[in-house]
C-alpha cells in the first residue's frame, strides 16, 4: 500500500523552509507544485497550496512514528530553529510523544517507542 498525506498549506515558499527544517532536508521530489517528503518506503507527506486546497489549510494532522534517536535529533533541529512545540508527553507505556504545528496550524506528531 502507497500513503500520500496532503498538507494544505497558505503560503508554499514560507511552508518549504518551515517544512525543510522540520525534515531536517529539502523536498525528495517535485512533481508540478506539490512537494513530497519520503517518509516511508511508499509514503509521502505532500505540501499543496492551490487554491482547490484553500477551505482545508490548517485541518491536517498526521503522526510520525520514530525512533527515540530520531525523536530527540528532531527537537533539537527544531530548537535550533527557534520552532516551538507542545510539551513533551511521556505515556504509561514509555511513548514519548510531542505535536509541532506548522505556520498554518497543522499538525505534526513525533512518537517514539521507549
Amino acid at each position: 500500500m502507497d500513503l500520500h498525506s496532503v498538507m494544505c498549506v497558505s503560503d508554499l515558499a514560507r511552508s518549504l523552509e518551515w517544512y525543510e527544517v522540520f525534515f531536517g532536508r529539502q523536498a525528495d521530489e517535485v512533481i508540478g507544485e506539490e512537494h513530497l517528503w519520503q517518509v516511508g518506503e511508499n509514503a509521502y507527506l505532500v505540501l499543496d497550496d492551490r487554491d482547490v486546497r484553500a477551505k482545508r489549510v490548517g485541518g491536517s494532522m498526521i503522526t510520525f512514528g520514530v525512533a527515540g534517536t530520531e525523536f530527540d535529533e528532531a527537537l533539537a533541529r527544531l530548537a535550533a530553529h527557534g520552532v516551538v512545540h507542545e510539551a513533551v508527553e511521556t505515556y504509561s507505556n514509555g511513548v514519548r510523544h510531542v505535536e509541532v504545528l506548522d505556520p498554518d496550524g497543522n499538525s505534526l506528531s513525533l512518537a517514539a517507542l521507549p
